[in-house]
Protein backbone atom coordinates (compact mmCIF):
# COMPACT_ATOMS: atom_id res chain seq x y z
CA UNK A 1 0.00 0.00 0.00
CA UNK A 2 1.42 3.47 -0.69
CA UNK A 3 1.77 6.62 1.23
CA UNK A 4 -0.77 8.50 -0.34
CA UNK A 5 -3.53 5.54 -0.14
CA UNK A 6 -2.63 4.82 3.49
CA UNK A 7 -2.71 9.18 4.16
CA UNK A 8 -6.10 8.56 3.32
CA UNK A 9 -7.25 6.21 5.28
CA UNK A 10 -5.66 7.99 8.39
CA UNK A 11 -7.46 10.71 7.24
CA UNK A 12 -10.95 8.93 6.75
CA UNK A 13 -10.56 7.13 10.35
CA UNK A 14 -10.28 10.50 11.77
CA UNK A 15 -13.38 11.86 9.82
CA UNK A 16 -15.05 8.63 11.12
CA UNK A 17 -14.15 9.74 14.89
CA UNK A 18 -15.64 13.10 14.15
CA UNK A 19 -18.32 11.63 13.17
CA UNK A 20 -18.89 9.40 16.16
CA UNK A 21 -18.62 12.26 18.55
CA UNK A 22 -22.06 13.64 17.00
CA UNK A 23 -23.44 10.74 18.89
CA UNK A 24 -22.01 11.53 22.06
CA UNK A 25 -23.64 15.16 21.54
CA UNK A 26 -27.44 13.76 20.63
CA UNK A 27 -26.85 11.81 23.66
CA UNK A 28 -26.55 14.48 25.90
CA UNK A 29 -29.27 16.72 24.13
CA UNK A 30 -31.04 13.76 25.18
CA UNK A 31 -30.81 14.21 28.45
CA UNK A 32 -31.94 18.46 28.12
CA UNK A 33 -35.21 19.45 27.94
CA UNK A 34 -36.28 19.98 24.60
CA UNK A 35 -35.36 23.47 23.07
CA UNK A 36 -33.58 24.82 26.35
CA UNK A 37 -30.00 26.39 25.71
CA UNK A 38 -28.10 23.23 26.24
CA UNK A 39 -30.32 21.07 24.14
CA UNK A 40 -29.99 23.77 21.21
CA UNK A 41 -26.30 24.23 21.42
CA UNK A 42 -26.35 20.17 21.43
CA UNK A 43 -27.83 19.92 18.25
CA UNK A 44 -25.45 23.31 17.10
CA UNK A 45 -22.81 20.68 17.50
CA UNK A 46 -24.17 17.86 15.71
CA UNK A 47 -24.69 19.70 12.55
CA UNK A 48 -21.44 21.20 12.43
CA UNK A 49 -20.17 18.06 13.04
CA UNK A 50 -21.82 16.51 10.47
CA UNK A 51 -21.32 19.56 8.09
CA UNK A 52 -17.60 18.87 8.82
CA UNK A 53 -17.78 15.18 8.29
CA UNK A 54 -20.08 15.51 5.05
CA UNK A 55 -17.40 17.83 3.26
CA UNK A 56 -14.43 15.57 4.41
CA UNK A 57 -16.36 12.34 3.32
CA UNK A 58 -16.84 13.87 -0.18
CA UNK A 59 -13.04 14.27 0.08
CA UNK A 60 -12.59 10.82 0.88
CA UNK A 61 -14.47 8.82 -1.88
CA UNK A 62 -12.80 11.14 -4.19
CA UNK A 63 -9.38 9.85 -3.21
CA UNK A 64 -10.09 5.99 -2.50
CA UNK A 65 -13.13 3.11 -3.37
CA UNK A 66 -16.75 3.65 -2.24
CA UNK A 67 -16.38 0.11 -0.74
CA UNK A 68 -13.46 0.49 1.06
CA UNK A 69 -14.54 3.92 2.55
CA UNK A 70 -18.08 2.19 2.82
CA UNK A 71 -16.12 -0.68 4.70
CA UNK A 72 -14.29 1.39 7.11
CA UNK A 73 -17.02 3.50 8.45
CA UNK A 74 -18.42 0.11 10.21
CA UNK A 75 -15.08 1.18 13.02
CA UNK A 76 -17.74 3.72 14.39
CA UNK A 77 -18.73 0.91 16.25
CA UNK A 78 -15.85 0.53 18.08
CA UNK A 79 -15.73 3.92 18.67
CA UNK A 80 -18.93 4.24 20.21
CA UNK A 81 -18.21 1.46 22.56
CA UNK A 82 -15.11 3.69 23.77
CA UNK A 83 -17.34 6.83 24.27
CA UNK A 84 -19.54 4.85 26.25
CA UNK A 85 -17.03 3.73 28.60
CA UNK A 86 -15.39 7.26 28.70
CA UNK A 87 -18.54 9.76 28.62
CA UNK A 88 -21.04 7.62 29.63
CA UNK A 89 -18.95 5.45 32.16
CA UNK A 90 -20.88 2.56 30.60
CA UNK A 91 -19.50 -1.32 30.87
CA UNK A 92 -17.79 -2.61 28.01
CA UNK A 93 -18.58 -6.69 28.47
CA UNK A 94 -16.88 -9.31 26.71
CA UNK A 95 -19.91 -9.31 23.87
CA UNK A 96 -19.43 -5.92 23.32
CA UNK A 97 -15.51 -6.44 22.86
CA UNK A 98 -16.38 -9.75 20.63
CA UNK A 99 -18.65 -7.25 18.54
CA UNK A 100 -15.92 -4.85 18.01
CA UNK A 101 -13.37 -7.90 17.02
CA UNK A 102 -15.32 -9.08 15.01
CA UNK A 103 -16.15 -5.19 13.02
CA UNK A 104 -12.25 -5.01 12.67
CA UNK A 105 -12.03 -8.58 11.20
CA UNK A 106 -14.62 -7.85 8.42
CA UNK A 107 -12.82 -4.50 7.70
CA UNK A 108 -9.41 -6.59 7.56
CA UNK A 109 -10.66 -8.85 5.76
CA UNK A 110 -12.19 -6.35 2.97
CA UNK A 111 -9.35 -4.45 3.00
CA UNK A 112 -6.95 -7.85 2.45
CA UNK A 113 -9.27 -8.97 -0.49
CA UNK A 114 -9.55 -5.39 -2.18
CA UNK A 115 -5.56 -5.24 -2.29
CA UNK A 116 -5.27 -8.98 -3.98
CA UNK A 117 -8.04 -8.04 -6.35
CA UNK A 118 -6.13 -4.41 -7.02
CA UNK A 119 -2.75 -6.49 -7.72
CA UNK A 120 -4.65 -9.36 -9.96
CA UNK A 121 -6.28 -6.79 -11.80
Amino acid sequence: MDKSKLKVLLVLHIMLMIYSVSGICSKLAAGEPFLSIKFCLYYMAIILLLGFYAIGWQQIIKRLDLTTAFANKAVTVVWGIIWGLVFFKESITVWKIVGAAFVIGGIVLFSISDRKVEADG
